[in-house]
């Protein structure tokens, strides 16, 4: 793991959004959805899934999901609807409410709030399978009260067109009705546009390779989307008093999602900084998913040395990572100074995993640097607004002329003319 001063890494990541290829792809595959609905649904899942599929079978049934509670194991159940507890709990303090203002002169001003009627979630299904995204998706969601929450997720590549017990299961926990066996950029389109099988969708949410964070790409305006999710990053703020080993297991946490993911230590201590890339080596050598890790270490992987944590908090704001841990003697004292982060863990047993799976806020988060201006998903995330105006007729006899003024000022004298017939007529 190499170990620099922070003045020499790039600390602003840009990430490409895929090849020209790629692009071109998945502009084919949504235009063809789009234009022929489910015939080209059904085509491209044969052709990137190797799977033959009629639309008649698109949709999972109760009978499937039902197969697949005896497939997963009780701790499995027991952990899943412990997390999505903590989950809930969190989000419910996320919730708001329509308000309105009535003024002395009989105005009425407000905010109406509602969920949005329908929403897709997309669950990955290829190379791995994250049950714990599926809550994450769809808890706020329904905290936030939509009523149509619908999920697709591909078929096993080949073979027989099952989907991971663990996703359904934990679908069937989070209370998803319908669930579509479908991915890739033909789904996301399928959840834009609609077809004959799946009925289109106001937003859609939830991770998936490049070809999918593409596809919410191009359809973004026919429909929302939560973003275009970057790889993983973490970021270790830590002094002299951090575990090296913690601090090493904690970087491979995410290391080990994808060989693009950054791991990074930020830290005065240049000792904790060869403890650590020392560890993160004995460390990789038992991993699994060694050959990834070792390849975002390599890559993306740096112990970046600074003056002083004041230091190291200016370089945390930059780099505004998508995880923060903080690891130091007295973490709190640090909190306030930190302005850009996607979720900050707070001390040695705060670790990344935790947050991850089972705490309560939300894993889905700003990546690229984009907690500068973003935030992880939330309530507001499935809510709608609508401005409320009810003006009073002492209201416009009494603004009218300054709102003239203003119409007129920008040349649009329509708009002016609107309220000086109202103002001429009850002038008399």
């Amino acid at each position: 793991m190499r170990i620099m001063p922070a003045s020499e890494f790039n600390l602003s990541r840009e990430v490409e959004y895929g090849s020209a290829e790629q692009n071109a792809s998945v502009d084919q595959i949504v235009t063809d959805v789009r234009n022929e609905g489910d015939a080209a649904l059904l085509r491209y899942t044969e052709e990137h899934d190797r799977m033959k599929l009629e639309a008649a079978s698109l949709r999972v049934t109760q009978e499937e999901i039902q197969a697949a509670y005896q497939e997963v194991e009780d701790d499995f159940l027991v952990a899943i609807r412990a997390a999505a507890d903590n989950i809930r709990a969190f989000h419910e303090k996320q919730k708001r409410n329509t308000w309105m203002d009535l003024q002395p002169d009989g105005t009425l001003l407000g905010q109406i709030i509602r969920p949005l009627r329908r929403v897709g979630v997309y669950v990955p299904g290829g190379k791995a399978a994250y049950p714990s995204s599926v809550l994450m998706n769809v808890i706020p969601a329904q905290v936030a009260g939509v009523p149509e929450i619908v999920m697709v997720t591909p078929p096993a590549t080949g073979g027989e067109p099952g989907i991971n017990p663990y996703i359904l299961v934990t679908a069937a926990e989070a209370g998803v009705q319908e669930i579509y066996r479908v991915g890739g950029a033909q789904a996301v389109a399928a959840l834009a546009y609609g077809t004959a099988s799946i009925p289109p969708v106001d937003k859609i949410t939830g991770p998936g390779n490049i070809y999918v964070a593409l596809a919410k790409r191009a359809v973004f305006g026919v429909v929302d989307i939560d973003s275009i999710a970057g790889p993983s990053e973490i970021a270790v703020l830590a002094d002299e008093t951090a575990d090296p080993g913690y601090v090493a297991a904690d970087l491979l946490s995410q290391a080990e999602h994808d060989e693009m993911a950054s791991a990074v230590l930020v830290t005065p201590s240049r000792q904790l900084g060869e403890a650590v890339a020392a560890e993160v080596e004995r460390q990789l050598a038992t991993l699994p998913r060694e050959a990834i890790a070792r390849k975002s270490i390599d890559s993306y992987g740096a112990v970046l040395l600074v003056d002083s944590l004041a230091e190291g908090v200016r370089v945390i704001n930059q780099m505004a990572p998508e995880h923060l841990e903080v690891m130091t003697a007295d973490p709190m004292q640090l909190l306030g100074s930190i302005e850009n982060a996607g979720a900050i863990f707070l001390g040695p047993y705060s670790s990344e995993p935790v947050g991850d799976y089972f705490a309560g806020p939300n894993h889905i988060l700003p990546t690229n640097g984009t907690a500068r201006f973003s935030s992880p998903v939330n309530v507001d995330d499935f809510l709608k607004k609508s401005s409320l105006i009810h003006y009073s007729k002492e209201a416009l006899m009494q603004n009218g002329e300054a709102i003239m003024t203003l119409a007129r000022h920008e040349g649009l004298e329509g708009h002016a003319r609107a309220i000086e017939l109202r103002l001429r007529q009850e002038r008399g």
